[in-house]
This record gives C-alpha cells, structure tokens and sequence, in this order.
C-alpha cells in the first residue's frame, strides 16, 4: 500500500538544498576574492561573506521547513477526514480516531486491527495526500533555497559587514539553543509540578513525605479488599538514600585514589593504558550491570553472609549498591582526574621547593585546589546513583521495606517510578500522579544539591584565584 506517500520528499529536499548552500558559498567567496584581488577594500574577509551566503540561503530553508512540518499533518487530516464514509463520519469521535490510525498504518505498509474496502479506500487517500504535500514541501524549500542565495549574492561587496551579521546570527543561534534548554527545564518542571499539585489535593503531602506504608494499589470497587492506596513514601526515600550511600562509599575512594595516581604517580604509558580501560566501564549498559549484580554479586554477598550466620535476602541493597559503586567510579576517575591535571605545575613546585613530600603536596595541596571539580564529580555520581533504576530493579527488589539493613532487598524512587508508569494505567488517578509527586521530590533534592555543590565551588574558587 505504501508508495509515493513514504518517498522520503524531505530528505531529498535538505540535500538539494544543501547542495544550493555549497554553491552559494562557493559563488561568494569567489566572488568576494575576486573584489581582493581588484585592488578594492573589503570590510570583512571573503570566508565571512561565504558564510553569510550560506547562512541567507539555509535560514529560509529552515523556517519553510518549520512550517511544513506543522501544516503538512493538518493539511493531510483534513483532506483525509472530507473523504471519510458517511458512516465514519457520523460516528463518535473515538471511532474516526480509531478509523484514521488504521488506515495510516495501512498507508505506511503496516498492518491495521481490521480490514475493509473503506479503510483501504482512506489509505490510498492519505498515501496520495502525503505524496502531494510531500511535493509542495520539497519545491517550497528548494525554492527558499534559491531564494535567500539570489537575495545574499547582491549583498557581497566591499561595504558591506558580513563578519558583523554572521557574528550577530552566531550570537541569535546561541541564544536560540540557551532558550530552547531553559525552556525544555521548565516544561519538565511544570508538568512534574502540575500533576504533583493534582496528587496532594487528593492525597495529603505530610502522609506523602513522612508516612511509613508504600502500598499504590487504589481499590477500583468498594468490594475491592487489599487496595488500601497508601502512599508513605518514607521508604522509598530510604532505600534509595541507602543504596546511594553504599555506591559513594565504593565510587568515591576508589575513583579519587585511582585520579592521584593516573595524574601523580603513574608514568606516561601506564597513564595511557589504564585509563582507556578504566573509562569502558562508563560504556557499559547499565542493563549488564544488573545482570552482574543480579548473578554474580548477589550469590557471593548471601553466600558471604550465611557463612558468617547473617540472614541475607536473594536480592539485597548491597549487592545494588556494589554494582552501582562500580559503575560510577570512572565517573568520578575521569572528571577529578582532569582537575587535578589542571592544577598549576606551579603550586607542585612552590610546595616542593618548602620541602614538602609528594603525599604532602598532594594531599595539603593538589586536592584542595582541585577541592572544586571533585565535589563536582562525587555529585555527578550521586545524581547517577540517584536515577538507577536497572541495578535497583535487578538486585535489589522492588519491596517498599522500611529498614536501614543492606543485606534485606528494598526499593528506590526510580524504580517505582516505573513500576507506576508501566502497563495499562489510569492517568488520572492518585497511583499513576504518584510517580510524578516522587520525580518532582527527586528533582528537589538533586537542585539541593546542586545548589549546595555551586556553594562549595564559589568559596574554593575564591581561596584559589
């Protein structure tokens, strides 16, 4: 079924125009080069005038295709939805909807829930549809295209400041990605903030942050037994503060100490050998990682501790938090290991000129300077540990226990953020508005400590200006 509609008309228009940008930076360098070389005075030099002449023809191309992209869809609909059998039409709303998924399945080559003649006769429509906004977009933009190159060629010569307006579109393109970031922060903010304002008005926030019970489960029918919705989100918050304090204490010496010695004690090649190998566990997917824990590290951890007579669970936190250690260490390895390379070679010869010994200057020296950039690296790794959710899903449970024991199996906030998240839900009932009171709880503390970190950085970096 699918023919002309899924002929990739917009792939083949972004390489033409491409190929137009080329071109027009070609013509205005040369053309540019050629004002040089007649004795004439350029105001800027000829790359500036090329890339002013691709900038004027890509910009256009850009904007026609921002607006192809929002009225092709539209435009497709509507002509779909006039064509639509009169039974269709008169039906409810969620029947159109549901007619016109399949029969967009059924134009791209997949397979609709049913068939019929009139489902058939709708994807040829849409195939058709899309075939001829397809056409009207690609001509759109190759003429955009043209367009802006006609109208940059008039603009190269010897007044004109080309550096200046592409610096300018330089600094708007910038601008443009810094607003698109705050403004992708915020949305996530606000969505987390609104539906966690919808979960308190029904659901107190004291019993939320301080209630000692996780049981999600709403009762649907007043008949329904076992459902007792009760959303004490107490140990959550503690099985994940306890897996995450397991993972530092293994990430953080073993990462800082194996920084030291990549930047103060090893040699150039043993420097370039390991730490190659060390930075692959930060490749590795963190699905693996749970199988490790979950088959490796959580057999010897209870194996461990029957041994010594200690009552140890499949599934631990410890055996999360070990795995969870691991991977984060070249996390913090990498970034304090760069800091301390940047470092001053200066202080390391001032403290070894007052007769200070390697371990002396590293540790009353080197480290507080670099102080800044490991609190910036043991962070990183706790916001890593933070949003775990395979490790935690594999090795540790995902039991709501209240206990501070690493050896009995508990949950974390990720996990049951997906747990919540996951299968058919109802979106607007306390269960599934749960999981965003829980996300928008975990941005706060990882601001907190963010904000905490930016503290220590400003005073530090004060002390070593």
């Amino acid at each position: 079924m699918a023919q002309w509609g899924s002929f990739p008309f917009g792939w083949v228009a972004l390489a033409l125009c491409s190929l137009i940008a080329l071109f027009a930076w070609r013509d205005a360098h040369g053309r540019a080069i050629a004002l040089a070389g007649g004795n004439e005075r350029l105001h800027s030099r000829p790359v500036f005038h090329a890339a002013y002449a691709m900038l004027a023809t890509l910009l256009p191309v850009l904007a026609a295709g921002v607006v192809w992209l929002i009225a092709a869809p539209m435009v497709v609909n509507s002509f779909v939805a006039g064509a639509l059998p009169e039974a269709i039409q008169s039906g409810s709303q969620d029947a159109r909807a549901l007619f016109l998924i399949d029969a967009h399945r059924l134009a791209g080559g997949g397979m609709a829930s049913q068939t019929s003649p009139a489902l058939e006769d709708a994807a040829r429509a849409i195939n058709t549809a899309q075939a001829v906004s397809g056409v009207i977009g690609m001509m759109l933009l190759i003429v955009a295209g043209l367009a802006g190159w006609l109208a940059s060629r008039k603009a190269v010569s010897t007044g004109f400041r080309a550096r200046n307006a592409v610096e300018t579109a330089m600094q708007w393109g910038m601008g443009l990605a810094a607003g698109i970031a705050i403004l992708t922060t915020a949305g996530i903010v606000l969505s987390l903030l609104f539906e966690t304002v919808k979960f308190f008005s029904s659901y107190s926030p004291f019993s939320f942050l301080t209630g000692l019970q996780w049981s999600p489960q709403v009762a649907i029918r007043s008949d329904q037994v076992g459902q007792s919705g009760a959303f004490g989100a107490v140990p959550l918050f503690l099985g994940t503060v306890l897996i995450m304090l397991i993972a530092m204490v293994v990430a953080v010496p073993v990462g800082l100490g194996s920084a030291v010695y990549l930047s103060e004690y090893a040699s150039p090649k043993a420097r370039a050998a390991l730490k190659p190998v060390l930075e692959l566990l930060a490749g590795i997917p963190t699905v693996v990682y749970g199988f490790f824990a979950l088959l490796t590290v959580a057999p010897v951890v209870r194996d461990l501790g029957m041994a010594v007579g200690l009552d140890v669970a499949s599934q631990s936190a410890l055996a999360a938090g070990l795995v969870m250690g691991i991977m984060i260490i070249p996390f913090i390895s990498s970034l304090s290991d760069d800091v301390i390379n940047a470092v001053p070679q200066s202080l390391r010869d001032g403290s070894m000129a007052m007769g200070a010994t390697r371990s002396e200057t590293i540790s009353k020296v080197i480290l507080p300077a670099a102080l800044p950039g490991i609190v910036g690296s043991v962070l990183l790794g706790v916001s890593r540990a933070l949003g775990e959710t395979m490790i935690v899903t594999m090795a540790a449970g995902q039991n709501a226990n209240l206990t501070a024991n690493p050896l009995d199996m508990v949950t974390t906030v990720t996990v049951q953020i997906v747990t919540l998240l996951t299968g058919d839900q109802e979106y607007d009932s306390p269960k599934t508005q749960a999981a965003f009171a829980l996300g928008f709880v975990l941005f706060l503390v990882t601001l907190v400590l963010n904000v905490i970190a930016l503290r220590v950085v400003q005073k530090y970096r004060e002390k070593y200006d």
